[in-house]
Order: structure tokens, then C-alpha cells, then sequence
């Protein structure tokens, strides 16, 4: 049994078949733990997918993305190339472009109240949209949720270093240097697709039509990786202009990083999960109630 102390402390000389290990557990925990690269993604399209399916499918294509840039961020901790990152903060524009890639994906969902950019085309991938109440509705993109898994593997926190600094140099060559990533992404992904299944059946809890929650999941998503986009674009430049904000933290006591303080990353998760989504889902049941009920109103007049 791999203590805690030995995950996020693991010894030199470490055998290849424990590297993988503890990677693939240190995924699972990165998973599993409140972080603003993973949570506010999965949430978004899971729960604009509201299937335990459509949910699973959004945090494996996130999580494969992910795990393509982790493979390359330990070949690079291999390498010795990854020493930009203890040179250079990139958390202010990681945090801008993830905020603009949500901020288009949004706006997408949402079209006719926001800018429009035919995502589909560029992703070549069917056009499908929905009019509830009059109001159009597009479905949500799941093949971004790859490129979010991309730009999000650039984010850099406790997990990353110990995979790049730490596990990627003792593995035995450079042909092996891209396995502790690879071992990361699959743990993240295992957790991030329990959590896809969990949001997207939320709206199943709650007896509504099949219309009611395809409007409501679709409004939702859209409105939190828009609004989310905006509050990610701003945290990324404030960090961009003043990097002491990055450094905010108040200890919690609690020795697993994403939970060991309340920082910049964790008030990230609860404003765009927490805050903007929950309101999203209260919020879009009463559009939706009020539709329902004029659709009624509208059949009692024929």
C-alpha cells in the first residue's frame, strides 16, 4: 500500500512499474479533487449532454486531450525543458485562453443572444439545434472539450510537478519519458469520467419532460461556459498584470493539493461550478416552466 506521503513525496531510484503507479494514482487524485482545469469543463458539457452516457463521453474526450499534454509535459520534464515553467508564471494566460475557448464554445450553445462562430464547421462535425419556446438552442460541442484537454495540460500545479520534476527523470530513457504523463492523464480520466456520468444525470433527478431537460441542459451549459469564460478571461489577466494575485492562499490543514488551501484555482471552481452553475440549472427550470406553461396556453386557445 502506497502511503500519502510517498505520492506526493516519492523517493529517488523509484522502479518503472512504481513510477506508473503512483502517476496513475496521483491522476485519479487530481480527478477526484476540486480543479478549476477539470471541473468547470466536465460540468459544462456533461450536464449539457444530461446522460449518464453523453456525461462519460464528455470527461473521456476532456481527459484524452489532457492526456496528450501531459504525456508531452513529462518528455519535456525528462528532457530538462520543463524548467520554463519554474521561470515563468503561465497560470494568468492559461487561465485567458482556456477563458476564450469556453467563452466561444458558450456562445455557440447560446447563439442569437451571443457572438456566433460556426464551430461545427471548423470541427466538421453535424449541425444540430433545438427550438424550445421559440428560443434556438445549439447542441454542445463535445469534440471541444478535446481542445479544452489541451489547453488545460499547460496549467501547472503541485500534481504536475511531481509527475515532471519528479517521477518523468528517473524513468529509464527518453522512449519511456512520455508514460508517467500518459499514466496521469489515464487516472485523471477514470475519475473525470465518474464525475461526467454524475453531472450529466443532475437534471434526471428532478421529474421533467425530455424537452424541458434537453432546454434546460443546453441553456445551462451554455451559460456557464460563457459566464465562466468571462470569469476566467478576467482572472488571467489580473494574474497577467499583478502575479502576486496567484500567490493567494489560506492554508486549510489538509495535505492533498486542490484541497490543502483556498486559492485562486479553487474560488475558480466554486464560482464557475458552484455559483454560475447551480443558478444556471435553477434558473433554466423556471424558463422552462414558464414555456411549458405557455405552450399549454397555447393549446387550451386551439
Amino acid at each position: 500500500m502506497i502511503s500519502l506521503s510517498t505520492l506526493l513525496n516519492p523517493p529517488k531510484g523509484l522502479p518503472l512499474l512504481d513510477i506508473l503507479l503512483i502517476s496513475l494514482i496521483l491522476g485519479m487524485l487530481h480527478g477526484a479533487t476540486p480543479d478549476e482545469h477539470t471541473w468547470p469543463i466536465t460540468f459544462s458539457y456533461a450536464i449539457g449532454k444530461y446522460s449518464t452516457k453523453g456525461g462519460m463521453k464528455a470527461g473521456f474526450l476532456f481527459s484524452l486531450g489532457f492526456t496528450i499534454q501531459r504525456s508531452f509535459l513529462t518528455t519535456l520534464g525528462f528532457i530538462g525543458l520543463a524548467e520554463i515553467y519554474q521561470k515563468y508564471n503561465l497560470d494568468g494566460p492559461v487561465y485567458l485562453v482556456v477563458g476564450i475557448v469556453m467563452g466561444i464554445a458558450g456562445s455557440y450553445i447560446l447563439r442569437g443572444r451571443y457572438l456566433h462562430l460556426p464551430i461545427d464547421k471548423l470541427l466538421k462535425s453535424e449541425h444540430h439545434s433545438e427550438k424550445t419556446g421559440g428560443i434556438e438552442l445549439h447542441d454542445v460541442p463535445l469534440k471541444m472539450t478535446v481542445v479544452h484537454g489541451l489547453i488545460a495540460g499547460f496549467g501547472f500545479g503541485a500534481y504536475a510537478s511531481i509527475i515532471t520534476f519528479v517521477l518523468a527523470p528517473q524513468v529509464p530513457s527518453v522512449f519511456y519519458a512520455p508514460l508517467p504523463g500518459v499514466f496521469f492523464g489515464i487516472g485523471t480520466m477514470i475519475m473525470q469520467i465518474i464525475f461526467g456520468a454524475l453531472f450529466g444525470n443532475i437534471l434526471r433527478a428532478k421529474k421533467l419532460s425530455e424537452a424541458e431537460i434537453s432546454y434546460i441542459a443546453r441553456k445551462t451549459a451554455g451559460r456557464v461556459l460563457y459566464y465562466g469564460g468571462i470569469i476566467f478571461v478576467i482572472a488571467g489577466l489580473l494574474i497577467i498584470v499583478f502575479p502576486i494575485i496567484d500567490n493567494f492562499a489560506i492554508p486549510t490543514g489538509n495535505p492533498i493539493p486542490n484541497l490543502d488551501a483556498i486559492d485562486i484555482g479553487f474560488l475558480l471552481v466554486i464560482l464557475v461550478v458552484g455559483l454560475i452553475g447551480i443558478s444556471s440549472i435553477i434558473y433554466g427550470i423556471r424558463e422552462a416552466s414558464k414555456i411549458s406553461k405557455n405552450d399549454k396556453a397555447k393549446v387550451m386557445k386551439l
